[in-house]
């Protein structure tokens, strides 16, 4: 059991937008590791980093992405750092892996300047900027389909992920 596809990309890419729908348009399950991670700790990601750090939220976080590589076969949205882990870089090898581009201003734009995400709380531009810089040669490195958000709907998007999960399905045998 595999993923059909594993979407990447920094807070304010689509993930959980297009990630819906894609999972709509395929007729399978979304799954979502930041809802994984919260569930299994009792409390949103916000609380998590309060209450219990960032250190805590990352294990919570690695081990929500590991079961869900191995558990689910619809489409897997993981959280923007998730792919930090050099545990969850060697998982997500031989999976489809979507890199939801975006670029800095358009993603302040969905995110907000009045973001709960607990590592943009200070400075939401400039941590988004930063985590942009850290993030984005391991995206591009993880990434199979690298699919630009900048100006588009979702359904235009998601159009692009399932032509190339048709075209690179395996082949059925007889």
């Amino acid at each position: 059991m595999r993923p059909q596809a594993v979407l990447i990309g920094p807070p304010g890419s689509g993930k959980s937008t297009v990630g819906a729908a894609l999972a709509a348009r395929l007729g399978v399950a979304l799954r979502d590791t930041d809802a994984d991670t919260e569930a299994a700790a009792g409390k949103p990601i916000g609380e998590i980093f309060i209450d219990d750090g960032e250190e805590r939220f990352r294990e919570l976080e690695r081990a929500a992405v590991a079961a869900a590589l191995a558990e689910h076969d619809g489409v897997l949205a993981l959280g923007g750092g998730a792919v930090l882990a050099p545990e969850t870089q060697e998982l997500l090898a031989g999976h489809t892996v979507v890199y939801l581009q975006v670029g800095l201003s358009e993603a302040v734009k969905r995110v907000g300047l009045a973001s709960a995400r607990p590592l943009l709380v200070l400075n939401p531009r400039s941590q988004l900027r930063k985590l942009l810089e850290e993030r984005l040669p391991i995206y591009e490195r993880l990434g199979v389909l690298h699919v630009a958000t900048d100006g588009r709907g979702p359904d235009e998007i998601v159009e692009e992920i399932a032509a190339h999960l048709a075209a690179h399905a395996p082949e059925e045998t007889a």
